[in-house]
């Protein structure tokens, strides 16, 4: 659902003014995920955790009739499915994300991890040859010929990688280490995750006048700045009011990355194609947020442990450290975004048809 609602909201406005649509499409997002945790923490808090699944029911329920009455329908150019390609990219992706999410539990070494790895890095191979031969690919590989495509992308992996993995461990350093509830904890994190609410529009609107590259790079350096900042003040008893800065600082570069990066992917293709990229864009960020949670935490693992507040944090600040490296990376990787983004040109054989 959520690159789709990327390729409805650039179909639904004229190319000038789709930087602004962007930017209010990622204040809202900001919204959500700053409303998430707080919600997520009373539920949890006030009745249990399996009741969080329960709250997305009754939301799904009433968007259905606004999706069939409300929005228009866009295609791409391609009638067929590519449903082998869609089986070696899900069978693909199962694979490498279950080893992921299972590592630190079974052991990076064991017969299962290294089985899931190899098999879904294996079946990922198969899909890279099957999109390179069959006539309508669910994912066009040349886009990846794109300069600009490419680096939005790595930029998106490391991104993720940095920021979940990060958040994934402050959220429990406020709640195993400093007692606070699974409430409490969001409230905290608030100053952080409420920033693209306010940024991300504007954001978005400086992306139609200046461009993406700039204001990608200058929120990926924050959001690394932030991590590092975090890293360096980290102790079990540390003050509330010394963590507030660096997660303002995050957040606004959360929220310089976030509006850009949807308009410089869908810039970087023909605007039929803009469902397949965007597709891509979601996927490898996802990724990069699963790589992240799994590697910090085994950084986490390797430093120090759940025994005391003291070894949380000798555990907490290494990974936040390297998650901070990740980002950095990803703001380097930006550098590659062209100035002027260039659509793609279409293949000859669409030329002809056209």
């Amino acid at each position: 659902m959520l690159p789709l609602t990327l390729t409805i909201l650039s179909a639904a406005v004229p190319p000038e003014k789709r930087g602004l649509a962007l930017g209010a499409w990622g204040g809202i997002s900001g919204l959500a995920v700053a409303i998430g945790p707080l919600v997520g923490g009373a539920v949890v808090e006030g009745i249990s955790w399996q009741w969080i699944f329960w709250l997305n029911v009754p939301i799904g329920l009433a968007l259905i009739p606004l999706a069939a009455l409300r929005l228009k329908e866009s295609r791409g150019p391609n009638d067929a499915l590519d449903l082998p390609g869609v089986g070696f990219a899900s069978v693909g992706l199962f694979g490498i994300v279950w080893g992921l999410v299972r590592g630190n539990q079974v052991g990076w070494g064991s017969p299962e991890i290294v089985g899931a790895l190899v098999l879904g890095s294996a079946v990922l191979a198969l899909f890279v040859l099957w999109e390179l031969h069959t006539k309508e690919p669910m994912l066009p590989l040349r886009f990846f010929r794109n300069r600009t495509f490419t680096a939005a992308n790595v930029a998106s992996l490391l991104m993720f990688f940095g920021m979940f993995g990060s958040i994934f461990l402050l959220a429990q350093f406020f709640q195993t280490v400093q007692g606070y509830s699974p409430l409490q904890a969001g409230l905290r994190i608030l100053p952080w995750t409420a920033m693209p609410i306010f940024v991300a529009p504007i954001a978005g609107a400086l992306s139609d006048r200046i461009g993406g590259r700039p204001l990608m790079v200058t929120g990926l350096g924050l959001q690394a700045a932030g991590l590092a900042w975090i890293a360096a003040v980290s102790t079990p008893t540390v003050a509330y009011s010394a963590l507030v800065v660096p997660f303002i600082l995050s957040g606004i570069g959360m929220a310089l990355y976030f509006a850009p990066v949807a308009n410089v992917v869908l810039s970087s293709v023909r605007r039929e194609e803009e469902g397949q990229a965007s597709g891509a864009n979601n996927a490898i960020r996802e990724l990069g947020g699963v790589f992240g949670v799994a590697v910090l935490a085994s950084v986490f693992a390797h430093y120090g442990g759940y025994r005391t507040g003291q070894t949380f944090v000798e555990g907490l600040i290494p990974a936040l450290y390297v998650g901070a490296g990740f980002v950095a990376a990803g703001a380097v990787a930006a550098l590659g975004i062209a100035r002027k983004v260039r659509r793609q040109e279409a293949p000859a054989n669409v030329l002809a048809a056209e």
